[in-house]
């Protein structure tokens, strides 16, 4: 079990029996037999074998263990030891002339933390399996979700460079027109002819004329 869910089924336990001045040092650092100590007060020995019974109980029912129980004989000085916690349940003469507070009480625990601890989660037993965190922002079936989605974004890259081909290719087109001197594809170009080249034609025009006539008249003769 967690020491912080063990410790705080601890003090609830303790305040079900009406227990005085309790405290709770965390011991890591002095000793690995143990890494809680709670330290208490009953005004009797009738209360301090019922705190010691409300301990016992409690931890039970959350399915921890109890290794021993110590002191009920006379209630004067009762130890519960839970392993990695132990609760020592002491009538105010007994604790004042032991004084453990000055021993184990280097590093006190805050009770208002100790029970930071929901009622459901210290209601547990003790061997469930621990919960699995979920994720900051999503969760496993919707990171699934995110991942087959994106295969179909890749259509839409293609549409994007088609469009920026097409761009391209249009933009290109004026250039070529600029290119061939701005005159228009498919028509013919007329050239002027010069004047030597007039007179030559007209000449030539001139010498075909009288070959024709002649070539008229023999054909009349016969």
């Amino acid at each position: 079990m967690d020491i912080k869910k063990l410790q705080a089924i601890v003090i609830d336990a303790l305040e079900d029996v009406k227990a005085q001045d309790i405290k709770v040092f965390d011991t890591v650092h002095l000793t690995s037999l143990f890494d809680r100590i709670a330290v208490v007060s009953g005004t009797s020995n009738r209360q301090t074998k019922a705190l010691a019974a409300s301990v016992r109980d409690k931890v039970k029912e959350n399915g921890g263990t109890i290794l021993s129980v110590e002191g009920e004989d006379t209630g004067e000085w009762v130890l519960v030891d839970l392993g990695d916690m132990i609760v020592h349940i002491m009538q105010p003469a007994i604790r004042a002339y032991y004084r453990l507070e000055e021993i184990w009480g280097e590093k006190e625990i805050k009770l208002g933390a100790a029970k930071r601890v929901s009622q459901r989660t210290a209601s547990e037993p003790m061997d469930a399996p621990p919960k699995k965190a979920a994720g900051r922002h999503l969760t496993t079936s919707q990171a699934s979700d995110d991942v087959a989605e994106k295969p179909a974004r890749k259509p839409a890259a293609k549409k994007t460079a088609a469009k920026t081909v097409a761009a391209k290719t249009a933009a290109a087109k004026p250039a070529r027109k600029r290119a061939t001197g701005d005159q228009p594809a498919g028509k013919t170009v007329k050239v002027k002819q010069t004047k030597t080249a007039v007179v030559s034609a007209k000449v030539a025009a001139a010498k075909r004329a009288p070959v024709k006539r002649t070539a008229l008249k023999t054909k009349t003769a016969d």
